[in-house]
């Protein structure tokens, strides 16, 4: 992705300074230039220092009408058993948080039943019982769009107050990557199969009544703006991660993106406001065909290529090390005329 900041270049030049060949450090230079470019906003010259500060995961969940016509491996239900899961301890997402030093929030956005939960990282911003099945039929209502892109946006907005200026975001719902693909091939205008995956991995035959049903519904739509595309074939969980990834961009957060999901909902913000690609940093690239047409349209290089397809958020924090990483060495690391090295 190309920077287009006025301190990109004193920020190469600071970059380029250090007690290495340059470019020696490959993508770990790109993303120190990103975050200072983030970062250095405002300023006359390159940043001193780029700092991860409070990195939290929030995790976003909602239930979806397609998969009552079987296009995942589960039924709907286990989104709330997931979702007590990640209550207590027991997710990979949580495993990876604990790894990391990553606080995590949880946020019922729509599930077919609320997880009961007192626990203080836990939010009910609840649109409905589920979306509505998008092959026969609207997902959702405008009101419901405008209300999840604002609730969605709090959650970044109660984060940055607090002082956090890095966010993941994660995503669970069975059917998610249905309404994921359907939004792919909708704005983007590329071919259903190209945008459609196995998901977490369901069955060919799974798979060609999943094409099926989402050519249906781009058929149906046809045309449609980001908000529209929403309505029609969004999800409660994806429309909040849209406000997220909207209020990210006005606080100049960083954000790690996960895979396909998520970058769909980065890819719907991006056309909502162009800027917003400014402060995304793209994880990993999934084993879901869509999120590689998706990662190519984006001119997005991920850090990681690890053949995952869990979603939750996993990918964005295993790969939040190498921000870290990134950060320490724009720091901390001797320039030529510090060290005293001649080339």
């Amino acid at each position: 992705m190309m920077l287009n900041s006025p301190l990109s270049q004193d920020i190469q030049n600071k970059i380029n300074s250090k007690t290495k060949p340059v470019g020696a450090l490959g993508q770990l230079e790109q993303v120190a230039l990103q975050m200072a470019v983030i970062q250095g906003k405002g300023a006359e010259t390159a940043p001193k220092s780029i700092l991860v500060k409070k990195p939290t995961l929030i995790i976003f969940a909602g239930d979806h009408g397609i998969a009552e016509q079987g296009v995942s491996i589960a039924p709907s239900v286990v989104t709330q058993q997931m979702v007590a899961n990640f209550l207590a301890g027991g997710a990979a997402a949580n495993c990876f948080c604990r790894t990391n030093d990553v606080a995590m929030e949880i946020v019922d956005c729509g599930m077919i039943a609320p997880v009961p939960s007192k626990a203080e990282h836990y939010f009910e911003q609840r649109l409905g019982e589920g979306t509505r099945d998008f092959s026969q039929q609207a997902a959702m209502t405008l009101e419901q769009v405008e209300r999840g892109l604002k609730l969605g946006a709090e959650r970044v907005h109660s984060l940055a107050v607090q002082g956090c200026n890095t966010v993941m975001f994660g995503e669970m719902g069975i059917g998610n990557t249905s309404s994921a693909a359907a939004l792919l091939a909708l704005l983007s205008k590329q071919p259903v199969e190209q945008c459609v995956g196995y998901g977490t991995g369901i069955s060919n035959q799974q798979l060609a009544l999943k094409r099926t049903l989402i050519e249906q519904a781009v058929i149906r739509v046809s045309e449609a703006t980001p908000k529209q595309a929403l309505i029609e074939v969004g999800g409660f969980e994806i429309v909040q991660m849209v406000g997220a990834f909207l209020a990210a961009q006005e606080h100049n957060m960083i954000v790690l993106v996960d895979g396909f999901i998520v970058s769909v909902a980065a890819y719907v913000a991006t056309l909502m406001r162009e800027e917003c690609l400014e402060q995304m940093i793209f994880a990993h690239c999934s084993q879901e065909s869509g999120h590689q047409l998706l990662l190519a349209l984006l001119e997005a290089k991920p850090l990681l290529d690890l053949a995952l397809r869990l979603g939750e958020g996993t990918g964005a924090v295993i790969a939040l090390p190498l921000l870290r990483a990134s950060a320490e060495f724009y720091n901390t690391m001797a320039s030529f005329e510090q060290a005293g090295v001649t080339v």
